[in-house]
């Protein structure tokens, strides 16, 4: 009678080992997914030198691709900041999870008016001063374009993701999204200077596997349609508009 519970126990462990080894392995076969963009626009449809700043995203298809849901591979712990100084935003783009906490602090000798008007997330920061901060919760996914309301010469993107894994991609164009699990995903893209019918097109299934961790060439048709002055959070003109800042159509 006294072997029975020793018996049990060594049982549950066995079963506890097993457990543990196929996490080990399920862990082992996340992949790093690679790619390349390339960006290009205009009627001769001539390369640029530089394709940085193009993002592409995986959401998972099935339960083989594992969502860890509410996660950024990058770290849990990250901090989100988007600088204001020299009239700059800094980053001028930022993809973020959703449920993000973005910092704007102000580092200019002046006043700020950080807005948004924008399907992703819609705020309006109001006037704060030298050495302030606010703080946004980015809670739903979309393109959030941000700009300030004094100076229309700045302009930021937040883009806010519901998936961890994602890349942008470096002056060469090369992507790298690491910790992807083997399995089915939607594969987005999405550039500041595409239109939106563009970006759709663009999006297409992959399988990602141990024989099939490379997206290839993605090649991104840019717009120089989109190089005009955009309206302050009144939708009126600036008072001394910016003849050279980006257009986005008002909501």
């Amino acid at each position: 009678m006294m072997q029975r519970p020793k018996a049990k126990v060594c049982k549950l462990a066995s079963q506890m080992l097993l457990m543990l080894c196929l996490c080990g392995s399920a862990w082992a076969q996340e992949l790093t997914v690679t790619g390349k963009v390339t960006v290009r626009a205009g009627a001769s449809k001539a390369e640029h030198a530089d394709g940085s700043d193009v993002v592409v995203w995986l959401v998972p298809l099935d339960t083989a691709a594992v969502h860890r849901e509410g996660a950024d591979h990058r770290g849990e712990s990250s901090r989100f900041r988007i600088v204001q100084k020299q009239k700059r935003f800094a980053p001028h783009l930022l993809v973020v999870p959703v449920g993000a906490a973005v910092q704007f602090p102000n580092l200019d000798p002046f006043f700020h008016n950080v807005f948004s008007l924008f399907d992703g997330k819609r705020f309006d920061l109001g006037l704060y001063e030298a050495g302030s901060t606010r703080t946004v919760r980015f809670d739903r996914p979309g393109v959030c374009y941000i700009f300030c309301n004094i100076h229309p010469e700045m302009s930021a993107v937040v883009l806010v993701l519901d998936t961890p894994f994602y890349g942008i991609s470096n002056a060469s164009g090369e992507i790298q999204i690491s910790g992807v699990p083997p399995g089915r995903y939607l594969l987005k893209v999405w550039y500041e200077r595409c239109l939106p019918e563009t970006l759709s097109s663009l999006g297409h299934e992959i399988t990602v596997s141990g024989n099939s961790a490379s997206l290839g060439v993605i090649h991104v048709a840019a717009s120089d349609n989109l190089l005009l002055v955009h309206k302050n959070k009144y939708g009126r003109d600036y008072d001394n508009p910016t003849p050279s800042g980006p257009l986005y159509g008002q909501p």
